[in-house]
C-alpha cells in the first residue's frame, strides 16, 4: 500500500507554503457548530479594546439659550488573542489510510486518492475539535501543552468578572439558580430568566447558551405541560416560551459541564484571530526519516464585548 502513493516530504512542504491562508483558517471553521453562534474578529494579534459607548444626550423642547454637558460613558473590555502552536508528526501514508480510510488507496480508489493538500487540511481541521473544546473552560496557561491552555474561555472570564463583582444581581446581569434544574421546572426556569433581562435586553434578538441537558429538559417539561395545546405540533421547542421567538436555545456539546448560562446576543461573543498578519505559519518539516512534522503557529482568544445588562447576562447553576 505505501509504495502505492506517490508522496514526498516536498510535496507537503509546498502545499503548505501554497494554501497556508486556506490552511490557518481550517481550525476556525472546524468550530463552526459553536462559532456559528459568535461573531469572528479577524486581525486581532494581541490585544485590541473593545467596548460600547453611551451617552445621555437628549433631544427636547427647542431652547437658543439652553446647552448642557455630554457624558460620554465608554465601558472598554480588552479582547486579546494568545499566539500558540501546534506540532503534530505523521506518516504520509499511514495519515491518508487513518483519516480518509484504506479504500483510498487500493484498486480503483488510486483514482481518488488524495493530494497532499488534502491530508494536511484533515491535519489543520482536526486542531479545531481541541480549541472547540476549550471555547468556554478554557484557562490560560503559559506553560501548559493543551488547546486549554491556550487562551481564556467564556466561563473563565465570567468567573473573573463574578469575584470581581461586575457581575452581580444589584448590577442587574447575574441570576442565581437555587434549585436543580429537572424535567418539571425546566420550563419556568427559562421564564425565570426570561422574565428577569433588562426589558432593552429583553427586546433584543437573543442566544440562551447552555448544555443539551438543558434544553432536553426543557422539551420534556413543555411536552407535560403544553401537550394538550394544538399549536404545540412539534417536540422540539427552538426558544423559549413567551419571548415571542426572541430568546433562542442554543445546545452545545462543549458547555456539557459548564455551571453557567449565558443571554447575549451573537454580536457580543466575540472569538478574535489573526489571519491577515504574517506571524501565523503552517509549515512541514522532515527532522526523520519517513516521519513529517507538521507545524503551525496562530492566536486565538474570546471576550464579551459588553457585561451591561442591556447587552448580557449570566445565569449561574445550582452547584453542590
Amino acid at each position: 500500500m505505501a509504495g502505492k502513493l506517490k508522496f514526498s516530504p516536498e510535496d507537503f512542504q509546498n502545499a503548505a507554503i501554497k494554501y497556508r491562508s486556506e490552511l490557518l483558517m481550517l481550525p476556525i471553521i472546524g468550530c463552526q457548530d459553536t462559532l456559528q453562534y459568535m461573531t469572528a474578529r479577524p486581525g486581532i494579534r494581541y490585544k485590541e479594546r473593545v467596548g460600547t459607548v453611551s451617552g445621555d444626550a437628549q433631544f427636547a423642547p427647542y431652547k437658543p439659550t439652553r446647552a448642557s454637558d455630554f457624558n460620554l460613558n465608554v465601558d472598554y473590555r480588552e479582547l486579546e488573542t494568545f499566539f500558540g502552536s501546534v506540532v503534530s508528526d505523521f506518516e504520509p501514508n499511514s495519515a491518508v489510510s487513518t483519516l480518509l480510510g484504506t479504500g483510498a488507496t487500493k484498486g480503483d480508489g488510486q483514482i481518488s486518492t488524495p493530494t497532499a493538500k488534502s491530508v494536511l487540511a484533515l491535519i489543520a481541521k482536526s486542531l479545531s475539535e481541541h480549541l472547540n473544546d476549550a471555547i468556554w473552560n478554557g484557562v490560560r496557561n503559559a506553560t501548559g501543552d493543551t488547546s486549554k491552555d491556550l487562551f481564556n474561555g467564556f466561563d473563565t472570564i465570567t468567573q473573573s468578572e463574578i469575584t470581581a463583582q461586575n457581575i452581580t444581581a444589584e448590577k442587574g446581569n447575574y441570576l442565581k439558580l437555587t434549585e436543580d434544574i429537572t424535567a418539571a421546572n425546566a420550563v419556568d426556569v427559562a421564564k425565570k430568566i426570561l422574565f428577569s433581562l433588562d426589558p432593552r435586553l429583553r427586546s433584543q434578538e437573543l442566544f440562551l447558551y447552555c448544555s443539551q441537558d438543558f434544553v432536553d429538559k426543557y422539551n420534556e417539561g413543555y411536552l407535560l405541560s403544553h401537550g394538550g395545546i394544538p399549536y404545540n405540533t412539534e417536540y422540539g421547542q427552538t426558544a423559549v416560551e413567551g419571548s415571542n421567538g426572541k430568546l433562542k436555545l442554543v445546545p452545545l456539546y462543549n458547555k456539557a459541564d459548564s455551571k453557567f448560562m449565558h443571554v447575549t446576543t451573537k454580536s457580543n461573543m466575540l472569538v478574535g484571530f489573526d489571519q491577515m498578519g504574517d506571524i501565523e505559519n503552517v509549515m512541514v518539516k522532515e527532522y526523520k526519516p519517513f516521519i513529517l512534522s507538521y507545524i503551525a503557529t496562530m492566536f486565538f482568544g474570546v471576550q464579551f464585548e459588553s457585561i451591561d445588562k442591556r447587552r448580557f447576562k449570566v445565569i449561574e447553576l445550582k452547584t453542590e
